[in-house]
């Protein structure tokens, strides 16, 4: 028998399979078994009330998807109290994903819902800092550094820091975030893009720009997997353009212990599930006796170290 179970820091998950935030819902129990996940996480909340970006909020690129939702939140009361319930009676870890203005606002939702039921913090440190002309958090390891730091001393919850692969500093982020505290790195979340309607001469976004995921995404952030975990000592998640089996095989081997799955459960909502079902049979097709000892097994020669660092010259 297969033993998928993973690490994440002192989580263990009994499968290295779980949702991309803002892409699950509890109503999805309504499909499938969402006891049979890794982990769940939560779809992101903030501190204030929001409604979110203007209409379109997406749009078809391909076989991708771009998106511009602009994280709605209900704030953390209502998390609290109608959100976290839900998944209470899941024996599956559960994870919390906030996103903020600003590091004060970041350390402050993290220590109010640092609760019974909580078991771990996604930082999504790819939205705006305010404080920094907008630029997301994750793009410099200044900022991302102190605000891992803020929330590392408001809250005693793993914190898993989510990347942006809008930056050139890939490394020096990841080692920043590790740095100021944080249990793992979720690498990574969409990239900024833009489409325009050749008919009407329009952007196909109402917020002219969003972020792009879908396949499109994957081999960009298999290499940000690779690069980040040549440098960090904390479990990488990996997330970005996985559809089946074969791509989470591949983040794992780059050196993800896990991955998150968002836009193919738009497309499929049952392909979590699916694809979980197809990594056991690849497994016992292969002989694997544990999904954790191919983490990293990517054979790269002894080129790692210098590929590790490159970020444009190839």
């Amino acid at each position: 028998m297969v033993d998928l179970t993973t690490n994440i820091g002192d989580l263990v998950l009994k499968n290295p399979i779980m949702p991309a935030s803002g892409t699950f819902s509890d109503e999805l129990a309504n499909v499938f078994n969402i006891g049979k996940l890794g982990a769940h996480v939560a779809k992101t909340i903030t501190e204030e009330i929001r409604s979110g970006n203007p209409t379109p909020r997406v749009s078809e690129s391909g076989n991708n998807m771009l998106n511009s939702i602009g994280i709605p939140s209900k704030g953390i009361e209502n998390f609290k109290k109608k959100i976290l319930p839900l998944y209470s009676k899941y024996k599956v870890p559960f994870v919390a994903s906030v996103s903020a203005p600003s590091a004060d606002s970041f350390a402050y939702i993290c220590e109010e819902i640092s609760v019974s039921g909580v078991d771990a913090i996604e930082i999504n440190i790819s939205c705006p800092n305010i404080e920094d002309d907008g630029r997301a958090f994750a793009m410099r390891p200044t900022s991302t550094l102190n605000v891992i730091k803020k929330v590392r001393s408001a809250t005693d919850l793993p914190i898993w820091a989510k990347l942006t692969p809008n930056t050139g500093e890939t490394i020096e982020v990841a080692l920043a975030a590790q740095d100021g505290g944080a249990n793992a790195l979720v690498v990574a979340n969409t990239i900024l893009a833009m489409q325009i309607n050749i008919k009407t001469y329009k952007p196909t976004l109402g917020n002219i720009m969003g972020g792009l995921s879908g396949p499109g995404l994957k081999p960009i952030i298999v290499r940000m997997v690779y690069q980040c975990s040549k440098v960090v000592d904390i479990p990488i998640i990996g997330c970005g353009g996985i559809s089946n089996y074969e791509d989470v095989i591949e983040f794992i081997l780059a050196g993800a212990s896990a991955v998150q799955i968002g836009t193919a459960t738009f497309v499929n909502p049952n392909s979590m599930t699916s694809i979980l079902s197809d990594i056991t049979n690849y497994c016992n097709e292969n002989k694997i006796s544990k999904i954790s000892n191919l983490i990293g097994l990517v054979e790269d020669g002894n080129e790692s170290d210098k590929l590790a660092l490159m970020e444009i010259d190839i």
